[in-house]
C-alpha cells in the first residue's frame, strides 16, 4: 500500500474542493478535480466545469504549460482513456510530461476502468491510488451507483413536523419549513439528475419542480420526471409546460384524447402490482444518464422506494411545529408484526437551518 505525505494530501484535498466547484454543471459527467504541483508550489489547477467541455486535467495542465514536465498531477478520479466529446486525459498527462499521477477513485465506467491507469503506467509515468478515495466517491456518488449498480443514487425529500406529519388533512403544506430550510432543498434539486415525483402530489399541490437558486448561480437543469399511471395529470399542470425537459410515465392501459401532454416525453412503463414498476423507472433513469435522483413525493410513492429497497438517503427536514393526529403521515409503510424488520437508519449528517433540523440519513 502506499504511504502518502501530508503533502499529497494537501494537494488532493484541494482537488476535492475544485471538483465540487461543478456540483450543479458536469451532469451526467462526474466532478473532477486536478492539481498539478512540485513539493509544495501549485503549478496548475482546474476542475472538469460542464458536459462536453475539457476535463479537469485539461485545465490544471494548462495553467501549468511547461512547468508539468517532471511534476505530479492529483486527480480525483482516474484519468479517462478514451475518445469521447473530448480527448483522453490520460494522453494529455503523458504529452506534458508528468513523472507521477495520484489518483482518488478508480473509475468504473467501461470505456476507462483501468485503462487509464494502464495508459500512464505503460509509459513509465508513476501511479498511486486510493488517497481519500472515500471523498471521492461520495462526491460522484450518483455516477458510481449509476455506473455500478445500474441505477440512480436515489434521494428522498421529505419536510416533517415534530409529530411526523407533513401536511393538514385537507393536503396543505406550505409552509412546514423555514425561508432557510427551503433554500437548502433547492440545492439539493440544482445537484440532481432528476427531480421524481408523482401524479398525487401533481393533484394535490400541482408544484413546478424547478430549481430556485441565487442571481447568477449555474446549474444544469434537471429532469423531471412524473410517475402517471393511469395519465391523470391536469391540463394547465405547472410540469407541463416546457419550462424543464420532462418525461411522463404511465401504464400501457392509460390513453390520452388531448393535447396536454404536448409539451413533455411520454413513455409507457411495465407495471408491478397495479403501478409502475419502480425497478424499470430507475433503469430507465439511469439510461437517461440520470447519477442523482430528487425525490419529492407524497407518502404512497416515498413509501413505495423504501419498502423496495430504493431509497439510498432521506433527507428530512424537521419543524419546530405540531400539526396533530388528522394531519398526513410521514410515508405509508407495510405493517411490520416484528421489530427485527423494522428500517433501520443511520444519521450521516445532521444541522441547524433556521429553526429547522436537517437529517441525512441512510440504510443500515
Amino acid at each position: 500500500m502506499t504511504e502518502f505525505g501530508a503533502i499529497d494530501h494537501a494537494h488532493m484535498a484541494q482537488a476535492l474542493r475544485l471538483a465540487e466547484r461543478g456540483l450543479y454543471t458536469t451532469q451526467p459527467n462526474p466532478r473532477v478535480g486536478c492539481v498539478v504541483a512540485r513539493g509544495e508550489e501549485v503549478l496548475g489547477a482546474g476542475w472538469h466545469q460542464r458536459a462536453g467541455e475539457p476535463h479537469a486535467e485539461v485545465y490544471a495542465l494548462r495553467e501549468a504549460g511547461e512547468r508539468a514536465r517532471g511534476a505530479t498531477a492529483y486527480v480525483t478520479l482516474e484519468p479517462c482513456a478514451h475518445q469521447g466529446r473530448t480527448p483522453p486525459c490520460a494522453d494529455a498527462l503523458i504529452a506534458a510530461g508528468v513523472k507521477r499521477v495520484v489518483i482518488a477513485a478508480e473509475d468504473p465506467f467501461p470505456q476507462v476502468d483501468g485503462r487509464g491507469i494502464g495508459k500512464l503506467r505503460a509509459v513509465g509515468i508513476g501511479v498511486d491510488t486510493g488517497l481519500m478515495r472515500e471523498a471521492a466517491r461520495e462526491l460522484n456518488i450518483g455516477f458510481f451507483s449509476r455506473i455500478e449498480r445500474g441505477r440512480p443514487f436515489v434521494r428522498v425529500k421529505l419536510a416533517m413536523s415534530l409529530d411526523g406529519r407533513t401536511a393538514l388533512a385537507s393536503g396543505e403544506s406550505k409552509w412546514i419549513t423555514g425561508e432557510a430550510a427551503r433554500a437548502d432543498a433547492q440545492r439539493w434539486r440544482a445537484r440532481s439528475s432528476a427531480i421524481l415525483s408523482g401524479s398525487g402530489t401533481v393533484l394535490a399541490d400541482d408544484p413546478r419542480l424547478t430549481v430556485r437558486l441565487s442571481p447568477g448561480d449555474e446549474f444544469t437543469p434537471p429532469l423531471r420526471v412524473i410517475l402517471d399511471r393511469q395519465l391523470r395529470t391536469p391540463a394547465g399542470s405547472h410540469v407541463l409546460d416546457g419550462s424543464m425537459p420532462t418525461l411522463l410515465l404511465h401504464g400501457a392501459a392509460a390513453s390520452c384524447a388531448d393535447d396536454r401532454f404536448a409539451r413533455v416525453e411520454r413513455i409507457v412503463l411495465a407495471m408491478q402490482d397495479d403501478a409502475l414498476d419502480l425497478h424499470a423507472v430507475l433503469a430507465l433513469m439511469a439510461d437517461r444518464g440520470c447519477n442523482e435522483v430528487h425525490v419529492e413525493a407524497g407518502p404512497t410513492l416515498c413509501g413505495a422506494l423504501f419498502a423496495a429497497g430504493l431509497v439510498d438517503e432521506l433527507l428530512l427536514y424537521i419543524a419546530p411545529l405540531l400539526l396533530g393526529d388528522s394531519a398526513r403521515p410521514l410515508l405509508h409503510l407495510p405493517t411490520l408484526d416484528d421489530m427485527a424488520r423494522r428500517w433501520q437508519l443511520r444519521v450521516v449528517d445532521q444541522r441547524m437551518l433556521g429553526q429547522d433540523i436537517r437529517l441525512r440519513l441512510r440504510p443500515g
